[in-house]
């Protein structure tokens, strides 16, 4: 089958390499280089990247889209396609949330942070409107109290991989099924949304670090970027942190360096 590819977050890359080898790849789409570190230095996706080691063309304006896959596959894209895409051959999304609850930009992040049990992957069709297509494919998964970003995106691409082969290999074995139930939308989150408002509770504040990658906060007026954390008898742990301009420590490293100072938390 001929694919257009279309993704730009990391854990993308795994599902693509395995589509690449029981499939033709006509091009890959993907975010632009960005400006990166401290330094600014340009920087092309994870998914830019794979396609220019594989050798497929690489593209970043779907305004330049002119092909005829027989399929065109598109997972944390990020963009919104026009009618010369969408009429060019079927298009299918990668989602991985229950639809339609969690469509957005931030399905996996916001099942974290509001402390989710349970997730999917969808295989969805494309429409104009986002993520309302009828789906084709779900798998159910389980969420687990110390899951993170990183973990569930791990877990997304095998899932995601095993569905993507079995469905390409027979698509018109699977019909398309409305979605049902409540909509709700996600947002992106953004540094503000890192900073610790410690009058939450324990179980919110370890969602909150998991989902975001970090809680920023002040300790005896130091800033720290808390990295991991645990419950604990009902209690919030901190067991890796980040003080500003160091590297990231245990927590117990971190409390020697206090030198028996009593902590105090701020925002």
């Amino acid at each position: 089958m001929k694919l257009v590819l279309m993704g730009t977050n990391s854990f993308v890359v795994p599902i693509f390499d395995a589509l690449s080898k029981l499939h033709t790849v006509q091009a890959v789409f993907t975010g632009e280089p960005k400006p990166q570190g401290r330094k600014q230095v340009l920087t092309k996706t994870s998914v830019h990247l794979w396609a220019e080691e594989k050798g497929f063309p690489v593209f970043h304006n779907t305004m330049e889209y002119n092909f005829s896959p027989d399929m065109v596959v598109v997972i944390s894209y990020g963009k919104i396609l026009r009618d010369n895409v969408l009429k060019s051959a079927p298009c299918i999304n990668v989602h991985p949330s229950m639809l339609p609850k969690y469509r957005g930009p931030s399905p996996i992040r916001t099942a974290l942070y509001n402390g989710d049990k349970k997730s999917a992957v969808c295989i969805m069709q494309i429409v104009p409107e986002l993520d309302a297509g009828d789906i084709l494919m779900r798998k159910d998964f389980d969420i687990s109290d110390n899951d993170t970003n990183e973990t569930l995106e791990a877990k997304v691409s095998d899932i995601a991989t095993d569905m993507l082969i079995e469905y390409l290999s027979c698509p018109e074995k699977y019909k398309p099924v409305k979605q049902e139930g409540e909509v709700i939308y996600t947002r992106k989150f953004t540094s503000k949304d890192e900073i610790i408002d410690w009058s939450r509770s324990p179980v919110d504040i370890h969602n909150q670090i998991r989902a975001l990658g970090s809680g920023r906060t002040k300790i005896n007026g130091i800033e720290v970027k808390i990295l991991e954390t645990v419950i604990k008898d009902g209690k919030l742990e901190i067991t890796k942190i980040q003080p500003s301009g160091k590297k990231a420590m245990d927590w117990k490293s971190f409390v020697n360096g206090m030198h028996g100072a009593e902590l105090r938390f701020s925002e």
